[in-house]
Parts: C-alpha cells; structure tokens; sequence
C-alpha cells in the first residue's frame, strides 16, 4: 500500500490561514490544489501532519479539506479511507473532518 506523509510546516508554510491564492500566499487552495489531490491521487493513503505550524485558520482548514469535497475531486467516503489529518491539538482535526463532513 503507498502512502505519502505531508509535513505543512516543513513543505509549505507554518503559518497556513488563508482561503484563496487571491488571499494571500499558502492559502488553503493552494495547499488543496498543489500539494494534496496530487498525493491524493497518487497513493492509497496521505497524512497530512500539521504538528509546527503556529496557526491555522478556519478558512484554510475549509477550502484544504472539504474543497477537496466541493470541488468533486473526492467524495467523503474515499476521504475517510484515503486522508488521516495528524495535529497535537485535536480540536483543529475534528474543524477539519466537519468541514470535510459538511461539504
């Protein structure tokens, strides 16, 4: 089984708190578009490990994960077997997965 593990504050920013690129650099579009669906697409499972990054924004959160939802690139389903999200503080997993839910 392959499996690839994205480390954000090593692969793209620790300060991930941005929606859309016209937002800003390392929004959660570009995170979404350039770095998870193509580990998504490539392997049967993807961590994304957010352990070092100093803040991360609700609207990063929404548009990294459930636009993987909005966008039909993956449904729900294939989500919960294919992304495992890894944080210390579990608050920020469980923002994610709702959104992801929710989408």
């Amino acid at each position: 089984m392959s499996e690839a593990m994205i480390e954000v504050s090593k692969v793209f920013t620790r300060m991930p708190c941005v929606r859309y690129r016209v937002d800003g650099p390392f929004s959660g579009e570009e995170f979404r578009e350039d770095l998870l669906v193509p580990a998504l697409e490539k392997n049967e499972k993807v961590v994304v490990d957010l352990e070092g990054c100093l803040a991360l924004g609700s609207s990063f959160l929404d548009e990294a994960f459930a636009g993987l939802v909005r966008t039909k690139k993956f449904t729900k389903k294939e989500l919960e077997r294919k992304l495992q999200i890894k944080f210390s503080i579990q608050s920020y997993v469980d923002e994610a997965w709702k959104f992801i839910r929710s989408a």
